[in-house]
């Protein structure tokens, strides 16, 4: 009897555990398809940016970074409206510090950069 209880709790514990690590495996993968960071530099260069762009767009997208990992923390059902919500501000803050030119390379890199991390189809 004793050894039966015994089987039934390690077998338990040894569910338990393979669903604890597929968790975490999930919660890895959410969090590097949310991991927005960009090399600002190299997005400095290639939207033509002067200092104070550059400093501007730096800050910008730190926020959107660090909202999009908020985000990715969330629960199922408000991870998108999260998501959307950042996305719309990052926008909005992008499109004011911005000339229309550069907006559009923006919005190109934004937008190839999400459907590569599996975020928009």
């Amino acid at each position: 009897m004793k050894k039966m209880i015994l089987a039934v709790v390690a077998v338990l514990s040894m569910t338990m555990t393979a669903n604890a690590a597929g968790e975490t495996a999930m919660e890895a993968a959410l969090a590097e398809a949310y991991d927005m960071r960009t090399n600002i530099s190299r997005l400095s260069t290639y939207l033509g940016l002067n200092v104070d762009q550059a400093e501007a767009v730096e800050y910008i997208h730190d926020t959107f970074c660090r909202e999009m990992r908020k985000a990715a923390r969330a629960n199922a059902e408000n991870r998108e409206a999260m998501m959307k919500k950042a996305v719309e501000k990052d926008l909005k803050y992008m499109h004011s510090s911005l000339n229309e030119e550069q907006y559009r390379k923006y919005l190109t890199v934004l937008n190839a950069t999400m459907y590569n991390h599996g975020l928009v189809k």
